[in-house]
């Protein structure tokens, strides 16, 4: 098969007690365990992404901690490749591209955490590589954010990047529509 599954940053200080809960995490991670059951049982190749902070003054994903592990519902078997980023695109100083290409992958399916910061700075690199991108919507989650001294909640974040990677990058579907197309 020329796709691929991207698990992006599905690790443990997103969900609750975590160093940077996001809401509905756990229902996002619910939707991706069923993505990446479906490329397990097609044989199909399977990428997780686990983010490490180096950056000064870092509250989350520290390296060495419990929170910056993969989540239990998510993570990889033997054989599944891991790869380790510094930065929110997936394929700045990482090897993701080598195995993307190694493989001979056009397409990737693309879920995780944050939506507005690592899946959208992903798909974005992976459109201008060539890759046809396709965004599992309920299996990624975001927090809410401030802009001008005005709270914008999680959902319309979550929603106002999902357009707009769906305008041009990606096309945005839930899990199971994606599973579908398998």
């Amino acid at each position: 098969m020329e796709r691929a599954l991207l698990l992006v940053d599905i690790q443990n200080d997103y969900f609750p007690g975590g160093a940077m809960e996001l809401q509905a995490m756990q229902a996002a991670a619910d939707n991706a365990a069923r993505l990446l059951e479906a490329f397990r049982t097609r044989n199909e190749l399977i990428i997780h992404v686990q983010h490490i902070s180096k950056r000064a003054g870092a509250g989350f994903f520290l390296p060495g901690t419990k929170g910056a592990e993969i989540h239990h519902s998510v993570a990889p078997l033997a054989g599944e490749p891991l790869i380790t980023k510094y930065f929110p695109n997936s394929f700045r100083d990482t090897g993701l591209a080598d195995i993307l290409s190694g493989r001979g992958i056009r397409q990737l399916f693309i879920c995780g955490a944050m939506t507005h910061m690592c899946i959208d700075s992903t798909t974005r690199a992976a459109f201008d590589l060539g890759y046809r991108c396709a965004v599992a919507g309920d299996a990624c989650a975001t927090r809410e954010l401030s802009f001008k001294g005005e709270t914008i909640s999680a959902p319309q974040v979550h929603g106002a990047f999902l357009a707009a990677l769906g305008s041009v990058f990606a096309e945005i579907l839930p899990a199971a529509g994606l599973i579908g197309k398998l």
